[in-house]
């Protein structure tokens, strides 16, 4: 189930950002990114359409995903 980042609250969008952030753990090769940074990046890609949430019913987990088109 997809669910609109707007509908999130700031806070707890902010949090789910940093999990993901920290979770994928991507290396971003001969440049260091901060957390701020990457967290932004996300933020960013949600904002475009780029990534959304989704929650899962089957896993009761919830998970940023590119986006399909």
């Amino acid at each position: 189930m997809k669910i609109p980042y707007q509908e999130i609250d700031p806070e707890t969008l902010e949090q789910l950002i940093q999990f993901f952030v920290l979770r994928e753990g991507t290396d971003y090769g001969e440049e260091e990114r901060s957390l701020e940074e990457k967290v932004a990046d996300v933020r960013k890609q949600l904002e475009n359409g780029e990534a959304i949430i989704v929650y899962s019913e089957l896993h009761e987990s919830v998970n940023i995903v590119p986006a399909t088109n």
